[in-house]
């Protein structure tokens, strides 16, 4: 029996009724578990780690960054007082604006049930309203258009330039791709009102997966949509939610697919299942898989191609929460990395939230987006050989792929440390900004703290 031992105390939710209650993270072993007890429905306990990287060479400390003009003040405790509050220590990467409650999937998983009662869309004037005050809370910083499925709107090109058109320099669509693969001419004005890159629902290459997950066949339009968004410059982000028992051996054949598709592929982004909003039904701990667990089947699907020693912690969000690392294909078919996880060899050094931010922020930026063929300055151009580098530098504008994940925490796994350093905000309808996952977490009853009416979100 390992011994088990106390790594911090911290805050949660109660699963059944979404009250704030003191927690624990626990070790056992190489196992990291987060405990939990309410004083009237009982104790819980999740994992949220699992083997190696281990814990202790994952975390990092981080001097944080309050909001500058927070939308609420700091009285019932977080996650009660989300807008943002002075408490939260992250400044925002991506602004999430949910356009519609509708869905033309019915999926067994889904962060907000979207698609049952989906209510009226919000008009163009008032997503004016509400972009101009994200911008106002959050400044130039990048935008998804999230629903339901925000492509069952006509007028999104026109939602898509309205945000660049306040100032925002990144707007990403986040879609199942259904519209894509069947409309090429909604596909050229998505691209042409300024949306860079769209986020994919993609869950694997075999269609018993979406019969599975998604509720019928859907290989066919999901390679589709990719090839339209390749023959309008848009750049396509892979995201699989990966669910224990269905998916997980699709982590390899997507990787592959992925790098078989550059440059018009830009990354995979996995999200281990999170059981908030539509889920079958209440998780156990073999229902999860674990950023670690993930980054372990990246190394053995891809047959070393890609290593553990590759992916390191975010430099934005709470360490917890994700992973990433960064890839170039050249020319010779060999794989090269350009990410290590320095973490257990740099002392720990606290770094920048805000720093971290603007980090990530330009990295979605430029990598996410379509790529674009740089000429270098004709300064350069006659300048003496870097010994390879340069042409790797070349390479690296259209063939990087950047394979990364989040874990999104639900009742039983939300800590209130890792969700102060969110840095992935809800637009509310009324103007404020609430943290991700504060945001979509439900209770037994599907009930939530913020998420009251639809519009609703797509998993």
């Amino acid at each position: 029996m390992n011994e088990e031992v106390l790594l911090a105390e911290t805050q949660s939710v109660c699963p059944e009724c979404l009250a704030t209650v003191p927690a624990a993270r626990v070790a056992r072993g190489e196992c990291v578990y987060l405990r939990k007890t309410c004083p009237e429905h009982g104790s819980f306990e999740s994992v949220v780690w699992r083997g190696r990287p281990a814990y202790s060479s994952w975390v990092r400390p981080k001097i944080p960054s309050h909001p500058a003009f927070p939308s609420t003040r700091a009285e019932k405790g977080c996650p009660l007082d989300c807008g943002l509050c002075p408490e939260h220590r992250q400044h925002t990467c991506t602004a999430l604006i949910e356009v519609t409650g509708r869905c033309n999937l019915g999926c067994a998983f889904c962060f907000a049930d979207s698609g049952k009662i989906p209510g009226p869309d919000p008009s163009l004037e008032q997503l004016e309203t509400l972009v101009g005050r994200a911008f106002a809370a959050a400044g130039p910083c990048n935008v998804q258009l999230s629903g339901g499925e925000p492509t069952l709107r006509d007028d999104l090109p026109e939602i898509a330039a309205l945000c660049r058109s306040r100032g925002f320099p990144f707007v990403q669509v986040n879609t199942n791709g259904l519209r894509l693969a069947a409309d090429d001419s909604y596909v050229q004005k998505l691209g042409a009102a300024g949306v860079a890159s769209v986020f994919l629902q993609f869950d694997g290459m075999d269609d018993a997966v979406y019969r599975a997950l998604r509720g019928r066949e859907l290989l066919r339009e999901k390679l589709l949509a990719v090839k339209r968004c390749a023959g309008h410059g848009i750049g396509v982000v892979l995201v699989p939610t990966l669910v224990p028992g269905v998916n997980t051996d699709q982590i390899g054949p997507v990787i592959d697919f992925a790098l078989g598709g550059l440059p018009a592929v830009r990354g995979v982004h996995f999200q281990p299942v999170s059981y908030f909003g539509r889920y079958p039904e209440p998780p156990r701990d073999e229902d999860r898989i674990t950023i670690p667990e993930i980054v372990r089947q990246i190394e053995t699907q891809t047959g070393g191609r890609l290593r553990v020693e590759n992916f390191e912690p975010p430099s934005c969000e709470n360490a917890l929460c994700s992973f990433h690392g960064n890839f170039v294909l050249l020319e010779d078919g060999e794989l090269r990395p350009w990410t290590q996880n320095r973490t257990s060899k740099c002392g720990c050094k606290p770094i920048l939230a805000a720093e971290g931010a603007e980090k990530a922020r330009r990295f979605v930026s430029r990598f996410w987006s379509g790529p674009v063929e740089e000429k270098p300055p004709p300064s350069l151009r006659n300048a003496p050989a870097l010994g390879g580098w340069d042409d790797f530098l070349d390479r690296a504008r259209t063939h990087s792929l950047s394979v990364s994940g989040m874990a999104f925490q639900d009742a039983w796994t939300l800590d209130i440390e890792r969700l102060k350093d969110c840095c992935i905000h809800v637009v509310h309808p009324d103007g404020r900004l609430i943290p991700f996952c504060a945001y979509n977490v439900t209770d037994g009853g599907k009930r939530s703290h913020y998420r009251k009416s639809p519009p609703g979100g797509a998993a």
